[in-house]
């Protein structure tokens, strides 16, 4: 069972998730999971230190071991030699897509609500925004052809797979939809991924490039995630088999940003922690379930909808009246909840929730919730 650490033992961490608020405050916010680190990942790390492999990292296990994982999950073979690129982490290689495949004040198409730094690589980097929301948490296939063919053509579109922070999983029919309207336009597709593995049980993620509408795309992902190894930083750019000149056009600098350590830990993970991701999604499916029953109980006029990807519940709490929902909770309810507002300005009424965490200590957030409403 991954997600039975104790909270006492939680909070002797030094990472953001259980450091940024005061120790009365349960945080329940950033996408930091309340596991131990597997084993094998473990080891291969201790083994590295024992030997002071401290050095650059080089060779291919990393993209082997990506592959593998793709064949295995997905039936879905990209050649590790020639289509995948390690690179620094996710968001630093959306950032070189975009440096290397658009130009300063170039139009980008996003999804809203959306993983706020999709919003910062784009702003912060010279090009404007182009927003196309989810209707009903699904991509917005019209309003994507309109915003393709409108007047401010956008060059890239940068779509979240699994999405973040609804949990949408994207289907086969829509992605292909995508890729197509891609080409006909002439806007480069590109993909974040990490999510990738973290689907309820049962549930069909379609990587993006194993779709044949969508081969001129690329995507970032990395095992930083799925296993929770964030603090081990590195990720891989995956190229489609017609998008070798999109790889090609990197910056020079995108490929020397991961660490040695990343590497180990990431490709460990990828080969020997198969099984516990798949046990960890179980869990993480119990308490999605857990969370609608505790909501229906205590805090029926807040709005969620279920949904199949990621460990993260996107709650619109609209009916409760409150002006700031995130800050009454943190403040009044001693629970610390991700601000809708920064996923989007238009969603400052929702919040989002880590559900990668004992059931225990989502029972007390929702029982804090609630009693901060009484007071």
């Amino acid at each position: 069972m991954p997600l039975n650490l104790p909270e006492q033992t939680l909070r002797q961490r030094s990472s953001m998730k259980w450091r940024m608020y005061d120790a009365d405050v349960l945080p329940l916010w950033v996408a930091e999971m309340d596991v131990a680190m597997h084993p094998a990942v473990r080891a291969a790390i201790d083994e590295a230190l024992d030997a002071s492999d401290t050095g650059y990292p080089a060779g291919n296990e990393y993209q082997e071991a990506f592959a593998a994982m793709a064949a295995a999950r997905w039936d879905w073979h990209p050649d590790p030699a020639t289509e995948i690129a390690r690179v620094g982490d996710v968001m630093n290689a959306m950032l070189s897509m975009l440096q290397g495949l658009t130009e300063e004040g170039d139009h980008v198409v996003i999804n809203p609500p959306i993983y706020p730094p999709f919003r910062q690589i784009v702003t912060g980097y010279k090009r404007h925004l182009t927003e196309v929301p989810l209707v009903d948490d699904r991509l917005d296939l019209d309003g994507l052809r309109a915003a393709f063919a409108g007047p401010d053509k956008p060059t890239a579109y940068l779509l979240c797979s699994p999405h973040n922070p609804t949990g949408t999983v994207h289907t086969r029919e829509e992605l292909a939809a995508v890729g197509e309207l891609c080409a006909e336009f002439g806007v480069h597709l590109l993909a974040d991924e990490i999510h990738n593995v973290l689907v309820d049980p049962g549930t069909e993620f379609v990587p993006l490039l194993s779709v044949p509408a969508c081969s001129h795309a690329m995507v970032a992902t990395s095992a930083g995630k799925g296993w929770n190894l964030a603090g081990f930083k590195g990720g891989l750019i995956i190229r489609g088999t017609d998008a070798a000149d999109k790889l090609a056009a990197l910056p020079p600098l995108a490929r020397q940003s991961g660490g040695q350590f990343a590497k180990i830990a990431h490709t460990a993970a990828m080969r020997h922690a198969q099984g516990w991701v798949d046990d960890l999604m179980a869990e993480v499916s119990a308490n999605k379930d857990l969370l609608q029953r505790l909501l229906a109980e205590q805090l029926p006029a807040v709005v969620y909808r279920r949904a199949p990807g990621t460990y993260l519940a996107w709650l619109d709490c609209s009916a409760l009246g409150l002006e700031n929902p995130s800050l009454h909770f943190r403040t009044k309810g001693k629970v610390a909840l991700n601000n809708g507002s920064d996923f989007g300005p238009e969603y400052g009424q929702f919040v989002r929730m880590n559900l990668a965490a004992a059931p225990e200590l989502i029972t007390e957030a929702v029982t804090r919730m609630a009693s901060s409403l009484e007071r």
